[in-house]
């Protein structure tokens, strides 16, 4: 009797065991800058919001994980990532082939530029304008990679400043201490758009790119099922809702 009673306790244990490890979705830890509207920003609840954000959690959703958005230091993303500190960057991430050396993408969902905003009664008018100027541009981001690909036009600024932000940047541009500010286009006219008057984007720009979500190497399962849940969303409509929620228009890629 003994017997037969630990051996169904055992089984009842196994079981319980089994169920806890399939039990409930897991979590996916998004890796973003909260300071990067309209991809990702913290609202005057303090709450973090987005187009970015909206798409993981409708991704996650789909694909029955939790989802949690971590913010990082944008300029150390890639060790945030492969020291698994988080799952993806999501965040208005641009594919390159430099990023792809050290990172795996998902197919684009999103195209944008590299513009160069200046200040609404700015004289300057092109990329040759900047010649012994100071530019700003935030650490880290594609926008630094894509003035590097131009090494003329970068050797000619008086110079190249650094911030942690596109928002610290836009404020000593609205402030006189830098003369541009080069950013993501999809960024820079949200900005924009809510200091009417304030700035003004130049013709030139400095090339196209797109965004995709960034995963570790190895994570080829998680990749798959990203990936699919971001196939459906796109063909059932739901992508474009999210967009015209954020641009007013069906950007998606």
């Amino acid at each position: 009797m003994r017997k037969s009673l630990a051996l169904i306790l055992s089984i009842l244990i196994a079981g319980l065991l089994l169920a806890g490890c399939g039990a409930g979705p897991k979590k996916i830890v998004v890796g973003l800058d909260d300071n990067f509207p309209p991809m990702g920003f913290r609202d005057d609840k303090n709450t973090i919001v987005g187009f970015d954000v909206d798409m993981a959690k409708e991704a996650a959703r789909r694909m029955g994980m939790e989802v949690e958005f971590k913010p990082i230091d944008w300029n150390s993303k890639e060790a945030e990532l492969n020291g698994k500190r988080i799952d993806v960057l999501w965040n208005g991430l641009t594919i390159t082939e430099k990023r792809k050396e050290k990172i795996a993408f998902t197919k684009a969902y999103m195209e944008n530029r590299q513009i160069v905003v200046v200040a609404a009664n700015s004289g300057l008018k092109n990329k040759a304008d900047l010649a012994g100027k100071a530019v700003g541009v935030q650490d880290g981001s594609s926008s630094v990679e894509a003035i590097e690909k131009e090494a003329a036009v970068l050797k000619s600024f008086k110079e190249l400043k650094k911030y942690p932000d596109n928002v610290a940047a836009l404020m000593d541009l609205k402030t006189g201490r830098i003369d541009a500010v080069v950013v993501d286009e999809i960024v820079g006219r949200y900005y924009i758009s809510k200091k009417p008057g304030e700035y003004k984007i130049l013709a030139d720009n400095f090339g196209s790119e797109e965004y995709g979500v960034g995963l570790r190497q190895e994570d080829k399962e998680l990749m798959a099922k990203l990936q699919k849940a971001l196939d459906e969303m796109k063909q059932d409509g739901t992508s474009a809702k999210i967009s015209q929620k954020w641009f007013g228009a069906d950007i998606v890629k």
